[in-house]
């Protein structure tokens, strides 16, 4: 998926979950049973600002977060909305960068991880106001899937060593004519694109991407094979996505 993409849908995404921000500040969200609203829309400014000082400084704050003083919500949320988007329109994808994942340290990488990181909170932010949720485009659910699956769960299971005693079966995911293969190893998590598998997930591309991002229950879900491959991978997304 093109930066540009990312881009469009960083953009329509931000704005369905700004249009959130006067709908009540103490609303829970359901997702995330610690935070209001109110501290939902902070969280995403400040993870805004955050890349734009990584980006800006070519290197992660060691400081953080910086005094937001008394900045109404909203206008926080605008101000670094609009800081990130000229970060990125001064920069091309393709420009080295400072990021935390080893493999790929450009701008476009912080462009989709800022697009997912976006759609993920604005169903959050629907949730707490009680609105349908709005699906995830095909093209960056399994977009979306690919990046939680190959960097959240298989890279961070090796950079940050989540072994686990024995190998497990393999579980097959499907979405959208694609499949993944999630293997859990005693040396990390393996995804590949094909193979063998002892349970058989399948979704909508949206309704996956929300599910491995714990924002959707198991009924999005149709399973055949060993139920227990369920279990597993909630367990191993749980610890990929906290």
């Amino acid at each position: 998926m093109q930066s540009s993409a990312h881009l469009a849908a960083l953009a329509v995404d931000y704005a369905l979950l700004r249009s959130h921000a006067e709908s009540g500040p103490d609303r829970r969200v359901p997702t995330c049973p610690d935070w209001t609203l109110d501290e939902l829309l902070r969280h995403v400014a400040v993870v805004y600002l955050h890349k734009v000082t990584a980006m800006r400084a070519g290197a992660m704050p060691t400081e953080w977060p910086p005094p937001l003083g008394h900045e109404e919500t909203p206008a926080l949320l605008d101000r670094a909305f609009g800081e990130l988007r000229a970060e990125f329109d001064a920069r091309d994808p393709a420009d080295e960068t400072h990021t935390w994942y080893d493999p790929d340290q450009t701008v476009g990488f912080w462009i989709r991880r800022m697009a997912l990181e976006t759609a993920v909170h604005r169903a959050d932010a629907e949730l707490a106001t009680g609105v349908p949720v709005t699906s995830v485009g095909a093209e960056l659910a399994a977009d979306g899937v690919d990046e939680v699956l190959d960097i959240m769960l298989a890279w961070g299971s090796v950079k940050y060593r989540e072994f686990r005693d024995e190998d497990l079966p393999t579980i097959e995911l499907r979405a959208g004519g694609r499949s993944w293969f999630v293997r859990p190893t005693t040396k990390g998590v393996v995804i590949d694109a094909e193979g063998e598998a002892a349970t058989i997930i399948q979704a909508e591309p949206s309704d996956l991407l929300y599910w491995l991002w714990r924002r959707a229950g198991d009924d999005v879900l149709t399973v055949t094979g060993d139920p227990n491959g369920v279990a597993t991978l909630r367990e191993l997304m749980k610890t990929a996505t906290e």
